[in-house]
């Protein structure tokens, strides 16, 4: 399904009966990242899923974005469509898009599940020192090639770190204005009850991230599962789905 909001078409599944759960997905990916998780949950809510704008089948953002203006997009969407969240779940960009959300008070509800939650920005400057000096060298070392092969090296290149800054490259100003927003102030403002999970293996966002979340959410409860990726709710959906479940 689609929907217009703000001059976008912005592409939506809405499944399941029951309260309302909201599931935003992180950088570069879609709303099918849930589908799996979404077989176990829809049969006790409904389920609002989207293409967040400039991925999947929705329309990019005519000028860069950061969180602000994709929280205001979600809370547009949710008021369009008539519905009252009763839980959010966040996903990698989407858990601290939710983070920023429900602290600005543009998004509202009674629960969040943070997976994987992107957000704090601080905790691999090593990670950012390598993306600033690739991002110079790539543009002194390759700016005699065709403009299609300077991409494809640079996507590389940056995928070498483990930096999506290209995984969209039309999105690459919106992508420096995102990662550039810490949320860890956000957090500390919430109050709501907070599920987090997090792998012990995850290659792109740290252990230690998911405790300093949960160490800024009261009364959060924190959850590690044994996974070797970022997609914690993909390779463990079983699992994942008990625990938000048992939560919700």
């Amino acid at each position: 399904m689609q929907i217009i909001v703000d001059n976008l078409a912005v592409k939506y599944e809405l499944i399941g009966k029951g309260k309302t759960v909201v599931m935003l997905h992180g950088w570069g990916d879609n709303h099918t990242t849930f589908n799996l998780l979404a077989a176990y949950l829809s049969s006790q809510y409904q389920l609002l899923a989207l293409d967040l704008p400039g991925f999947g089948s929705s329309q990019p953002p005519k000028s860069p974005w950061n969180l602000d203006n994709y929280a205001n997009l979600i809370a547009a969407v949710i008021s369009k469509l008539n519905l009252k969240p009763y839980a959010f779940i966040g996903h990698s960009n989407g858990g601290a898009l939710v983070i920023r959300g429900l602290s600005l008070g543009n998004l509202k509800a009674d629960r969040l599940v943070l997976i994987a939650s992107a957000g704090i920005r601080n905790s691999q400057p090593t990670k950012r020192l390598l993306t600033k000096t690739i991002a110079k060298a790539g543009k002194a070392t390759t700016f005699w090639l065709p403009r299609e092969v300077r991409q494809h090296l640079r996507t590389k290149l940056y995928g070498t770190i483990g930096s999506d800054l290209l995984v969209v490259p039309e999105l690459a100003a919106t992508f420096k204005l995102t990662v550039s927003q810490d949320v860890q102030a956000d957090a500390g403002q919430l109050t709501l009850p907070t599920l987090i999970i997090n792998a012990d293996h995850d290659p792109a966002i740290p252990l230690s991230d998911g405790l300093r979340f949960h160490n800024l959410i009261s009364g959060s409860r924190f959850e590690v599962l044994n996974s070797t990726t970022h997609f914690i709710h993909q390779e463990q959906a079983e699992i994942v789905a008990k625990l938000i479940l048992g939560f919700l």
